[in-house]
Formats: C-alpha cells, sequence, structure tokens
C-alpha cells in the first residue's frame, strides 16, 4: 500500500519537487501573471495562520462560492493547512435555497466569495445565523461582518510572527481521514447529499489516476470547468501539481463574459490538456463546423472527405489502420492541409481533452481524434473522488469510459448483489482507497451506499471480457426506461448520439414511465432551423423528425438502438435547457427528472392522439 498523505504533504512534496516552476497562470487586470509551486504553498501557509488569526478552528467547515482563479486554489489550501474542512460550491448555484442549504446544512462558520457571488451571499446571509464573517476576495465596498482575503493575508503574516510554529505545528496534526471536503451532490431527485471526502481520498486518487494517464512537466492545463468539482481537484488542479505541470482558468466576473473569455483563453495559453464534459466538446465540434461551412462548399467537401477518411482509419482508436494502411498517407495530407488549421484555433498544442460528467458519444470520440485532438471519455462519481477509470494518449478504445485505475477492486453486480462475469451488465461497485468517508449528517445514506467497504455506484456497466482493463459504462439504473410491458432500457446513447449527430437539435431526452410508447423530447437549434428552412415551422419540424427517424431501419443510423424504443412521438420544447431554469446542473448535465416535471404537460400532450402527431399546434408554438 502506497504511504497514507495528506493534502498538505503532498503539496509540500510538489513545492520542494518543482520549486520556481510554474503552477498557477492567471489574466488579472488584462495580464498573465505566473505563481511558482513553492509560492502556491506559502500563500496557502499564510491564508491558514490569517484564518486561524480569525478564530477558525480544526474541523471547522468554511463555504468556498467563487469562479476558477488563483486564490480559490491558495485559499482551499489555506482552509485545509489550517486544519478546516472546505465547502466548495458552485457559482452557477442560482436559488437562494440551493446556497442556504449547503451552508446551514455544513455548519458553516464562514464562507469566502468573490465580487461576482458576493451579492449571491449576501441576499440570504441572514438565513444563515452560524456564520461569522465572509471574507471577499475583491477589493469592492464591504457590508457589515465582510472581510477582505487582503487583510486575512495581512493577519496571517502578524499571526506567524507572533506565534512562531504555531501554523506548521497545526499543519502536522492533520492526518490522512481527516475531511477535507464536502462535496455536495447536485441534488436532482430530493435535497443534495454531502459527499464527505478525506485527504487521503484525494491523495490516493491522484495516484490511481497516474496510473493509467500521463501529464508532461510543464504541460500547460486549461480547466473551464467549475473548481468545486471534484473533477476538477483531481484531474486538474492535483493532478497538475503531481506531474509537474501548470493550470489556468478562463478569466470573467459574470459567466457570460468567461463564455466570451474561453476562445481567446485558449488562444493565448495555448493549452495541452483541456478538461471537457460532453456539453463543450458538442459546442466545440458546432462551432468548428460553423466556421468551416462559412469558408465555402470547396473547403467544407475537403474538409468532410478528411474526416470520413482519417474516421475510418482510426476505427475505435486500439484497432487503427490495420489492412487501411493506404489510408495513412492521406491522413498525414488532410491533416496538414485542413486540421491543421482547426487545432490552430486551440492555440496549436493540444495534445487531448479529458471528457468527464457524463457519457461522451461515440460519435464525438472519433470526430476530435480525427481532427487531432482526441477527447478521452473517463468515468467517476463524486463519492469516488472521482476517478475510476479513464482512456488516455496510446490507450483507449472508443465506446467504452477507459482502462479501470490501480489499485482499485471492482466489480459487476447484478439486481441481486451478485458479482457476475465479465461481459455480463450489472451495477458497477468498487472498492478503494478513493471511496468516500459517507454522507455528512446522513447515516442511513451512508449505510445503503458504502457496504462492507465496496461503494455501490447506482450506475450500470460491464467489464470487456477480452481485454479486462477495460470498463464500459451503459447507463444510470435510476434513468432506465420502463415499458408498459415491465422491460428496461437505458436512454443515455440514442439521446448523446442524437445530440452529436443532428445540427437541428441541441439537446435529447427520451421519455418512457411504463407507457404505451416512448416519446423524445428536444431542444431545437432554432438558428439552423431558420436558416434551412426560413419562415415555414412545418419544414423545420420535418428536418427534426428526419434527424430522429434516421435511427429507424433504413435510416443513415439504423440497427444502433434497439428499434421498439424508438420514439413514437416528438416534443419541441419552447425554451432551452440551461442552469438559470434548473434543468441542467453545474457540470451541465440534464437534470432528467427536473426535465420530466417541467414539462410534464407536455408530456401528457403528446400521449393524446393531436400531441402524437409531429406538427401539433404545441411543437408549432415552440418554434416561435
Amino acid at each position: 500500500m502506497s504511504e497514507r498523505i495528506t493534502i498538505i504533504d503532498f503539496v509540500k512534496r510538489a513545492a520542494d519537487k518543482y520549486g520556481d516552476e510554474t503552477f498557477i497562470r492567471e489574466k488579472i487586470d488584462g495580464v498573465w501573471t505566473e505563481t511558482s509551486f513553492v509560492q502556491t504553498y506559502e500563500k496557502g501557509i499564510v491564508t491558514a495562520a490569517g484564518l486561524m488569526a480569525l478564530g477558525l478552528k480544526p474541523g471547522d467547515r468554511v463555504s468556498l462560492i467563487s469562479e476558477g482563479r488563483g486564490l480559490w486554489v491558495t485559499t482551499e489550501l489555506g482552509i485545509l493547512f489550517a486544519g478546516a474542512v472546505n465547502v466548495p460550491l458552485s457559482y452557477k448555484l442560482e436559488s437562494d435555497y440551493d446556497l442556504t442549504f449547503r451552508i446551514n446544512h455544513s455548519d458553516s462558520r464562514f464562507v469566502v466569495a468573490s465580487e461576482m457571488e458576493i451579492e449571491k451571499v449576501r441576499r440570504v446571509i441572514d438565513q444563515c445565523p452560524l456564520v461569522e464573517k465572509v471574507i471577499v476576495f475583491d477589493d469592492i465596498p464591504l457590508k457589515e461582518n465582510e472581510i477582505h482575503i487582503s487583510e486575512i493575508i495581512k493577519m496571517g503574516e502578524e499571526y506567524r510572527k507572533e506565534h512562531p510554529g504555531e501554523v506548521e505545528a497545526r499543519m502536522a496534526a492533520v492526518g490522512p481521514d481527516d475531511y477535507a471536503n464536502i462535496s455536495y451532490t447536485s441534488g436532482t431527485t430530493a435535497d443534495p447529499k454531502g459527499i464527505l471526502l478525506t485527504h487521503r481520498n484525494y491523495t490516493a486518487n491522484v495516484e490511481q489516476a497516474a496510473s493509467i494517464i500521463g501529464i508532461g512537466r510543464g504541460d500547460v492545463m486549461l480547466i473551464v470547468l467549475p473548481l468545486d468539482h471534484c473533477f476538477a481537484h483531481v484531474a486538474g488542479f492535483y493532478a497538475m501539481m503531481y506531474f509537474g505541470g501548470s493550470i489556468a482558468t478562463v478569466p470573467g466576473k459574470t459567466p457570460q463574459a468567461q463564455l466570451r473569455n474561453m476562445l481567446p483563453t485558449i488562444q493565448e495559453i495555448r493549452p495541452m490538456v483541456m478538461l471537457s464534459v460532453p456539453a463543450i466538446s458538442r459546442s466545440f465540434k458546432k462551432a468548428i463546423e460553423s466556421g468551416v461551412k462559412k469558408k465555402g462548399k470547396t473547403v467544407e467537401k475537403l474538409y468532410n472527405l478528411a474526416l470520413k477518411n482519417a474516421i475510418k482509419y482510426n476505427k475505435e482508436y486500439y484497432n487503427r489502420g490495420g489492412w487501411q494502411f493506404w489510408r495513412k498517407p492521406f491522413v498525414a495530407l488532410f491533416d496538414k492541409l485542413v486540421f491543421k488549421n482547426i487545432r490552430n484555433t486551440f492555440g496549436g498544442r493540444l495534445k487531448f481533452l479529458v471528457g468527464g460528467g457524463a457519457l461522451l458519444d461515440i460519435d464525438l470520440q472519433r470526430y476530435f481524434c480525427a481532427i487531432g485532438i482526441p477527447t478521452f471519455q473517463g468515468y467517476g462519481l463524486s463519492e469516488a473522488t472521482p476517478v475510476i477509470c479513464a482512456n488516455s494518449v496510446g490507450h483507449a478504445r472508443f465506446g467504452s469510459s477507459g482502462r479501470i485505475v490501480k489499485p482499485l477492486d471492482i466489480k459487476i453486480c447484478d439486481d441481486e448483489g451478485k458479482e457476475v462475469p465479465y461481459g455480463q451488465p450489472g451495477e458497477i461497485v468498487i472498492r478503494g482507497e478513493n471511496v468516500m468517508a459517507g454522507y455528512w449528517k446522513n447515516p442511513e445514506a451512508t449505510a445503503n451506499t458504502v457496504i462492507d467497504g465496496w461503494l455501490h455506484t447506482g450506475d450500470r456497466g460491464y467489464i470487456l471480457k477480452e481485454a479486462p482493463d477495460y470498463l464500459y459504462v451503459t447507463g444510470r439504473f435510476k434513468s432506465l426506461l420502463i415499458s408498459s410491458d415491465g422491460e428496461k432500457y437505458s436512454p443515455e446513447g440514442f439521446e448523446d448520439n442524437l445530440a452529436v449527430t443532428s445540427k437541428y437539435i441541441d439537446n435529447v431526452i427520451l421519455h418512457n414511465n411504463q407507457s404505451p410508447y416512448t416519446v423524445v423530447l428536444v431542444v431545437p437549434n432554432k438558428d439552423a432551423l431558420r436558416a434551412a428552412a426560413p419562415g415555414n415551422k412545418e419544414a423545420q419540424l420535418k428536418l427534426i423528425q428526419a434527424d430522429i427517424d434516421s435511427y429507424r431501419k433504413g435510416g443513415s443510423h439504423a440497427g444502433q438502438f434497439p428499434e421498439k424504443w424508438l420514439p413514437a412521438a416528438t416534443i419541441v420544447c419552447q425554451e432551452p435547457w440551461t442552469e438559470t431554469n434548473g434543468l441542467v446542473n453545474s457540470t451541465v448535465k440534464v437534470v432528467r427528472g427536473k426535465v420530466e416535471t417541467y414539462f410534464a404537460d407536455r408530456i401528457a400532450y403528446a400521449y393524446t392522439p393531436e400531441g402524437k402527431q409531429l406538427l401539433n399546434p404545441q411543437n408549432l408554438a415552440a418554434l416561435d
């Protein structure tokens, strides 16, 4: 067994090893700044001292809500160095209830917020009686019981002078089984659960992840995901700290500004690696295709020819080439003529994207590999801190979720909890040092999820018989469709594939709850529809339906999914699914239950004779 180190030990070792090499890259007031490994460690110590001067005790909880930035990292380290527990909150939380529930449920004594998030905190602070002080990242006018982080830093410097050795003693007293984070679930079906992650959960999972992925020393990673999620922790800044790489975040004091700044940041930072989720990958693909289309028919034909050739040559990645060796020169030629220019818009140095958060459609994996920026599917969940498996350079099978980390015990169990052989599907169950300590204040949920040390993920999958290092994740148990005869089917594959292959559809959900037939809810891409059939809503609906019907017998995607589960009715939603209306969560995953509740009337209508017809009044009105 590896040495059971804390995050504090881990950061100290990285600082000793990489010293003055750059760890954090951040744009401040229009200028890119760099913070070294040693400086990151020292800032963590000074912040810890300031928090101790403020009265922070070992085991206390501190809620932190901010966009991704250097202060996020060093403040979390300060909290951990002081022996306390960070409660990272998504900056995408919008409702007062979501925010107050997490702050109060965690018993947080302090809240840390950026300028972008402070108004949310001020709006609810009177409903958080345990909070003693709000710490603000930015230099803005303060209100009662607020203090700037710069003041905390000054207090820390004074505290170290007046109490020599006390911060170091506090750091040394932290053990590997002490809590580091309470990471809240998205709460898609009920109040969110607080996942207790220890110091050793994190350091063990970094070591596990390193068994299947590699990052070059000095490589730059752009993290476009919220830093509150443990995926961004482990696959992001802790992994880069382990390998000696650096991290950068997208600047912007509003979500809209960050979205605008994403591509310019990519071009300025020129990252080698990016953390991604399927929604971001799909967005990149559609942006690339739109740019190609604008360059005219000749460029578009060359692009499509190059894409077709590369996809056929790459196959499922692990079996590239083979008898198609004759395609290789054309792959190289087209890469030079077409795909190199596309990669240059992403800085020209991207080696790969790391995908997480949801299942990544196989066609999307094939696409990005073809253009020379492979997007590697991984799998995990917060309760596993989160990495369980991942594909990587030289070791990938499209359609799989990749090689299982080591060391980790894993088994696939049937509905009765019995282990099944390789190749047979069932629930994914794991055991290892990355398994959470439990759910905060929820012993019942903990007992139902971690049984005899085994974490029952609630996800369905199988281990590949011919290559048992590889795990295939096929969907969630809870998202299974149930037909009127009781048969069950996982819908994610169809949903993700349709969203990728259709230029007229942005989001998809299949629905069948013991009903006579399946219906599909789609978010239309109105711009693409209006360009294809201006002023003709009936023609636009038929374009949507044609893409859905392409999965039926005789269609271009026929045979990919069981015909009997394809939708018999189509619901075109009148508004997109966003974090604002609560239909996607902070990792841009569609929240199935909330979509079904939100559009309950439309679903009920789809099971009527009129609503089953494509050209019904509600579908036509949705395209206004």
